[in-house]
């Protein structure tokens, strides 16, 4: 539906008399009424009040644009009112608006208005459109205006259609480890340097809540280029006689137009058999053996989490029944049963099992998930789940060439009989041997860890809290946050501490700056700092990525220091903390909950994002010095 078959002459005001935003949608549903569009006028009113207790439909840029869909209306329409001197509607940016849209759309009329509330909306943002709509003497000139902005911006869809259709069609993938920030970013990046080259694209998501948009084999078959962008297990079979470029999750957030160019270049491996084998290799090392040995870690670490998380803060919850109760209670006895006796018994295998996955698919899972329990039975550790996994699944990759070219008529019995016998055997053997030194080795980091004096844990706060900071969720960020929950599973809660103070930070520090520093921030960024305030102290380090992106030299920077600090800090007032995840809501846990330490702890965190702040907002550059 167009715009102009909604707004006429009659339910336009050129000049409002309104001066409040009761007023105005009290003089716009009047206009309305009298045009005969509406069946009920209080009625639609009372729609329209409960729309705008919903959130404000003041947008910002001196635009508001209210809306109801109710069988109060008669006649779907729009009103249009302007305001010279503006008038305060709430609007998001605080700022008065001028030119007023309200939308009236009948019970059946099919979800119309919300499209031409999405069009008006998409048409204000240009601000050469407001400028006319503005300047505009009469109200057939702004029909005019309308009708033009309509005119051009279908003519141009039928263009850019028309070009991808003969030109360009790019399919993307992308997934990160925790699957929440970095999938997403990637894919918002890939999008926009498409559409600005005006390629059409598609970008599958695997995030925490699973696949979005997944990719059909329709268009796979039709894709001029394809780019996997992942730091996770990715389904690749699909892409089976593709060249595909394929690349780290960082660098589909921040190069983008390159992974853009490999794609439509020609020049990328197609992609064969099951598994990244050599000649399907970037030649450019994103994929290189130590790239592939990060992504299977980080799918193992990835499944893991939800075990270590879920099972971490139950534990610690029963510590503070433990205190007020003493040990005897059913509470405490309960949380322990499950944190520690079952999910924590469980996240070494899990870790094995999906890392053994990653390496060699289904095969590797069953000897992977054995392997890490054997390691987990014989206390191993950590240490000894990671050596697990990657056994369980090259053992996989050995067993299947080993079986390569069994009978084709025993081909049932190779999969599921000899596979899996010769790979959990051969397997549990050598991790029969190794969990002897492997348990050793876990025992004596764990009292060399213990008996650190504070210098040292300073030392080793600074250097955990500059990891998690210097990527902001990437590699390093992950190595540092992985040594954590070892040492958790140890029993040395000290890392942990130092990695959870420093990853809130970058964040926080954020948020702040664009806070006080206000004039040296766009509106959107001023925005994101908001957010960064719950990011942060929800412990989600990857909020910071939009303004490293942008400008990483001095965001990481400003970051690494001050995280640094903090997770420094931690080490001298030698704070514990039993919980993996979580930030200020388990932050009160610290030491066996001693709020002594719970304040000081909080005061590390103060002291890293208030440094961060002072030194991303000292040397980031004024916005008209940066036009």
């Amino acid at each position: 539906m167009r715009i102009s078959d909604l707004l006429r002459k009659e339910t336009m005001i050129l000049d409002l008399h309104s001066s409040s935003k009761s007023e105005v949608l009290d003089e716009l549903i009047e206009k309305l009424d009298q045009a005969n569009t509406l069946n009920d006028k209080k009625s639609f009113k009372q729609a329209i009040l409960k729309r705008e207790e919903q959130s404000t439909t003041g947008l910002g840029e001196g635009i508001a644009i209210p809306h109801a869909k109710t069988s109060a209306v008669k006649t779907p329409s729009i009103a249009f009112g302007r305001s010279q001197k503006g008038i305060d509607f709430e609007a998001l940016d605080s700022q008065p608006s001028h030119l007023f849209f309200m939308i009236a759309a009948s019970e059946g009329a099919n979800n119309e208005h919300l499209a031409t509330l999405s069009k008006l909306s998409t048409y204000l943002m240009d601000e050469t459109f407001r400028e006319h709509i503005l300047k505009a003497q009469s109200i057939e000139e702004i029909l005019d205006i309308i009708d033009l902005k309509e005119k051009e911006e279908s003519e141009h869809d039928e263009l850019t259609q028309e070009n991808n259709q003969e030109q360009v069609f790019i399919l993307g993938v992308t997934g990160c480890p925790t699957g929440i920030a970095h999938t997403f970013m990637a894919a918002d990046a890939l999008k926009k340097e498409a559409k600005e080259r005006g390629y059409h694209i598609k970008v599958e998501t695997n995030g925490s809540a699973g696949v979005k948009d997944k990719l059909t084999k329709e268009e796979i078959e039709k894709a001029d280029g394809i780019i996997i962008a992942a730091d996770t297990k990715i389904e690749m079979d699909r892409f089976h006689g593709k060249r595909i470029v394929i690349a780290p999750v960082s660098d589909g957030v921040r190069k983008p137009a390159d992974l853009i160019d490999r794609s439509l270049s020609g020049n990328e491996p197609v992609y064969q058999g099951k598994e990244l084998n050599e000649e399907n290799q970037d030649s450019k090392g994103s994929n290189s053996f130590g790239a592939s040995i990060y992504k299977h870690l980080m799918n193992g670490v990835s499944n893991m989490l939800p075990f270590v998380i879920g099972g971490g803060i139950l534990i610690a919850i029963s510590f503070i029944f433990e205190t007020l109760f003493g040990k005897e209670n059913f509470i405490r006895e309960l949380l322990m049963t499950i944190g520690s006796e079952n999910a924590f018994a469980l996240f070494i295998p899990v870790l094995a099992a999906f890392i053994a996955m990653s390496i060699a698919d289904r095969p590797g899972f069953a000897p992977g998930l054995i392997a890490g329990y054997m390691a987990f039975m014989n206390d191993s550790g950590f240490l000894g789940g990671l050596i697990a996994g990657f056994l369980a699944g090259y053992i996989a990759l050995l067993v299947r060439r080993l079986l390569a070219n069994f009978p084709q008529s025993l081909d049932g019995l190779r999969t599921i009989l000899f596979t899996p016998v010769l790979t959990i055997l051969f397997t549990g053997t050598l991790m029969y041997f190794l969990v002897s030194p492997l348990a050793t080795v876990n025992v004596g980091l764990q009292e060399w860890l213990g008996n650190l004096g504070t210098s040292n844990m300073v030392i080793l706060g600074i250097v955990l809290g500059a990891m998690m900071a210097i990527d902001m969720g990437g590699p390093v960020n992950k190595a540092a946050y992985t040594f954590g929950i070892a040492m958790l599973d140890a029993g040395n809660l000290g890392p942990q501490a130092a990695v959870m103070a420093a990853g809130m930070v970058p964040p926080l520090g954020i948020a702040i700056a664009t806070t006080i520093w206000k004039h040296k921030f766009t509106k959107q960024q001023r925005e994101s700092g908001k957010t960064n305030y719950i990011l942060g102290a929800s412990f989600i380090t990857e909020g910071a990525i939009p303004f490293a992106a942008a400008d990483p030299v001095r965001v990481i920077t400003a970051s690494v220091i001050g995280a640094a600090v903090a997770g420094g800090l931690t080490g001298l007032f030698q704070i514990t903390l039993p919980a993996p995840h979580g930030g200020i809501f388990t932050m009160f846990l610290v030491n066996g909950t001693n709020f002594s330490y719970v304040g000081l702890y909080a005061l590390a965190i103060i002291i890293g994002s208030f440094i961060t702040a002072v030194i991303y907002g000292i040397i980031k550059q004024p916005l008209q010095e940066k036009n």
